[in-house]
């Protein structure tokens, strides 16, 4: 999985429609093989973006957990922990 993309579900607050988008986007590049494309595929990359934020939306919407939600803050100084541990 791309590195950048983080996991969205059980956080309080909820995941935000940029943070879906965000992950939408990062997953089209991944799958793509670019960060941009070019002008010919630009209006096939933008959808698959918009549809795959919206599945993903519906995915995150419909999943049940029992577990306490995640602060973002203590899981953001775990990823940075384990970013300093590395380096």
């Amino acid at each position: 999985m791309c590195r950048n993309i983080r996991t969205l579900h059980n956080f309080e607050p909820h995941a935000t429609s940029d943070e879906v988008h965000a992950a939408a986007l990062q997953y089209v590049r991944k799958i793509a093989g670019t960060t941009k494309p070019s002008q010919a595929n630009t209006e096939a990359f933008d959808k698959a973006v918009e549809e795959i934020a919206h599945t993903t939306q519906h995915l995150l919407d419909a999943l049940v957990t029992d577990a306490p939600p995640k602060n973002r803050e203590v899981e953001a100084e775990k990823r940075r922990a384990r970013y300093a541990a590395r380096a």
